[in-house]
């Protein structure tokens, strides 16, 4: 059992160099099994859910070794093509294994996956989309079970442009002979990345970025070294808590451009962000406006990731905000800990209506899933007197050691282990 303790009231000032990107990682990890070639990452974040990932890959026959933060993996002798439960269990990103799963074997058969409880993420898009490949797709005894030994390149259409199909899809095509399309595509900048590394294996996939993406067959693979994007979720994590708390930040190994709608709204509310090329700054006196209308989109738009902190820093601002939650109807679980600390939130339906208050106080919170943990991270670290967070080991999928982060920028927190 460990909590996060804080001490809140602090102004952030500092340097952080900002890690490697959980949502690209996770992907990349599964799609370096598509390939029987080594497969060498940098600088590779030891997020929890990345460390499953890891476990997962040698329960297939991949072998993992870190040396520092430097992952070396060879998947020549992987043989298996179950994913079991024990490790679905744990972590949704699981499901990125379908694709690299059919590509290199044929078939899959993969367990539920499970990950924070933050409302209804079907995979139906994935199968659906896997079945215009030709795969044939059976579920039961709680596992999906994919057979693709008639899978052929063609052309799919997507309902909706979701990050995983997308991924799954992209990875599945790769060994396929000829042409895939896929339309209708997500844009996020982990796709465009994912994209990067599957052609540094020998894959041919362009379009990554745009909604068309187009993978042409190959059929040999080659060694390689890669080293994935920057976290944006975590760095608009940090952007906001300084936003909030005031102060000056510069985060390094980072790009503006990934964090473009956040940094829209901080500027909206009164921040001072600077783009400095790989790095950002961020500079803010903690007398924020309310931004009235923030509404989660898939990217470019204004991301689900950094929803629960910016509602966070909407409790202290002045005015009145309306958050709007399109993507996961379960994500307002981070309001009633708020509410214990003093907020003023009406929620209806998929919008939260937020009175900014002079102040927020300290209190036991729990977290209920990784951003609304965070969420209540940044709202403790601006409140009056301390607060202590339980149930941390959500924040830790997506945080490498988030204490160590904040003291490193001037806050007081500790982690508590009983």
């Amino acid at each position: 059992m460990e909590t996060l303790f804080i001490k809140g009231g602090r102004k952030l000032g500092g340097e952080l160099d900002i890690v490697t990107a959980k949502n690209a990682l996770l992907p990349i990890l599964a799609g370096s099994i598509i390939s029987d070639k080594n497969v060498i990452l940098k600088k590779v974040a030891k997020f929890s859910d990345v460390m499953y990932m890891v476990k997962i890959l040698e329960s297939l026959g991949v072998e993992a070794k870190f040396e520092g933060d430097t992952l070396i993996l060879s998947p020549k002798h992987a043989y298996a093509h179950v994913v079991k439960d024990e490790y679905t269990k744990k972590v949704r990103s699981s499901v990125f294994l379908l694709g690299p799963l059919l590509s290199r074997f044929g078939n899959a058969k993969i367990a539920y996956p499970g990950g924070c409880n933050i409302g209804n993420r079907p995979i139906n898009l994935h199968i659906k989309g896997l079945e215009a490949l030709g795969v044939k797709i059976e579920e039961k005894h709680g596992y999906i079970i994919c057979d693709g030994k008639n899978m052929s390149a063609g052309e799919v259409h997507l309902d909706f442009p979701s990050v995983g199909t997308t991924e799954n899809l992209m990875m599945a095509s790769v060994r396929l002979k000829g042409v895939t399309t896929i339309y209708n595509c997500a844009r996020e900048p982990e796709i465009e990345d994912l994209q990067n590394f599957l052609n540094s294996i020998g894959c041919k996939v362009s379009g990554a970025g745009s909604s068309t993406i187009v993978i042409t067959g190959v059929e040999s693979f080659k060694d390689c070294e890669y080293q994935p994007i920057h976290d944006r979720i975590v760095a608009g994590t940090y952007l906001i808590a300084c936003a909030m708390c005031g102060g000056n930040i510069l985060l390094k190994g980072c790009e503006k451009k990934y964090n473009q709608a956040l940094i829209q709204k901080l500027k909206q509310s009164g921040a001072i962000v600077e783009d400095l090329g790989k790095d950002i700054e961020i500079k803010s006196n903690g007398k924020l406006k309310s931004i009235p209308s923030i509404e989660t989109q898939p990217y470019p738009g204004f991301p689900t990731d950094l929803q629960n902190q910016i509602l966070a820093m909407q409790t202290i601002t002045k005015g009145t905000s309306v958050v709007v939650e399109n993507l996961y109807e379960s994500r307002f679980k981070i309001c009633n800990e708020l509410l214990r600390m003093g907020a003023d939130i009406t929620i209806k339906d998929r919008m939260a209506i937020i009175n900014g208050v002079e102040r927020l106080y300290g209190a036991n919170v729990v977290a209920s899933d990784l951003r609304g943990g965070a969420g209540l991270v940044l709202a403790g670290l601006v409140a009056d007197g301390y607060t202590t967070v339980e149930d941390i080991y959500h924040i830790d999928r997506g945080y490498l050691s988030i204490e160590e982060d904040f003291c490193k920028l001037n806050a007081e927190i500790q982690r508590i282990r009983d």
